[in-house]
């Protein structure tokens, strides 16, 4: 330990910065996590209004194959809305 704190005192004496922390580095997963999970609730939220016959049947079959098919659809659709747009 008395190593670290040496490194620590020597590296701000000079005005070296850590280039990321283990909180930097922590929150930026977590912000990240939660734009995908927020992206993908969206999108299943737009499905469910727009195509409710293929989330019926993807719960009444037990089978997220369509599903997940028409919402990576979804998901790419908006993409290219997007770009066009920019």
């Amino acid at each position: 330990m008395g190593k670290a704190v040496e490194l620590l005192a020597l590296s701000s004496l000079l005005g070296i910065q850590p280039v990321m922390s283990l909180t930097r580095i922590g929150m930026s997963v977590a912000g990240a996590v939660g734009i995908i999970a927020a992206t993908l609730a969206a999108a299943t939220i737009w499905l469910l209004l727009t195509d409710p016959v293929t989330v019926a049947d993807a719960v009444n079959e037990q089978d997220v194959t369509p599903f997940v098919r028409q919402l990576a659809r979804v998901l790419y659709d908006a993409v290219i809305r997007i770009a066009r747009y920019l």
